[in-house]
């Protein structure tokens, strides 16, 4: 496993904090008390069954979602005080990576990968082109691809788009939401030695996963969630290998 950066191991600080966070939509609590910090440059991945409120915490993290109460905390900064243009600007140093790779299909790939340049930041046209060529070849695909449409690539393929797109921002964070999901097996591996990479480079990553191998060998953290609370939270070693919590572990027997 390649090691991480000098700079991301020494910079450990807190660059996300979330605090007594709570989510409800209705009477229907999603999250529930939910307090973790998550150091610069790290690796937090995030599991558990469907439906426990692992895609409202991405979304909350990054202020696509308001928390009923408690505070997210981004290098410093109260996310949920911030207004939608505040928002806004700040989401440009996120990358989020969906299940589904979320392309337009009426697009080229390059344009594709450039929108979000174009949307966020005033670039010459050349600058957009580079940046665009560079961010399609650092996650393996062909430029062959570049004037093509998504329907014209294979599933693994438009998910490396979506990788590509995230990373034109040069994002100081990024969010994968189970970015192997209705991936054929021998598609999976790809997508993840980017996301080693990724890791062994300094990047902090929030990673929403069911790939066990992945969380154990990448991530710093492992938090197991269930009905919306954080169950057991600590590093992978402690919370796969020997977990504290029945509930993790009869999670854990079904998977792994």
């Amino acid at each position: 496993m390649a090691t991480k950066t000098s700079k991301a191991a020494e910079d450990d600080d807190e660059f996300i904090e979330l605090k007594e966070l709570n989510v409800n939509f209705g009477r229907q609590v999603v999250l529930r008390d939910i307090s973790l910090a998550i150091p610069r440059g790290q690796t937090l991945a995030v599991i558990g069954e469907s439906g426990c409120g692992k895609t409202v915490l991405l979304k909350t993290i990054v202020g696509l979602l308001r928390p009923t109460s408690g505070h997210v905390v981004f290098d410093g900064q109260r996310i949920d005080e911030l207004n939608d243009k505040e928002l806004t600007a700040l989401r440009t140093r996120f990358g989020f990576v969906f299940q589904g790779a979320a392309l337009f299909d009426s697009m080229t790939i390059a344009d594709n990968v450039a929108f979000p340049l174009r949307e966020n930041r005033r670039m010459r046209t050349e600058e957009i082109e580079k940046i665009t060529f560079e961010r399609v070849t650092q996650v393996g695909l062909p430029t062959s691809v570049l004037g093509k449409r998504p329907a014209q690539l294979s599933g693994g393929m438009r998910k490396r788009v979506g990788l590509a797109r995230a990373l034109a921002m040069n994002p100081k964070l990024m969010l994968f939401d189970e970015p192997t999901s209705a991936l054929d097996p021998e598609l999976v591996g790809e997508v993840l030695d980017i996301m080693r990479q990724l890791a062994a480079d300094g990047m902090t990553m929030v990673v929403v996963t069911h790939e066990m191998g992945f969380a154990r060998e990448v991530a710093d953290t492992v938090t197991f969630m269930d009905g919306g609370v954080v169950v057991e939270s600590g590093p992978p070693g402690q919370v796969l290998g020997s977990p504290e919590q029945e509930r993790t572990r009869s999670f854990l027997s079904k998977v792994l």
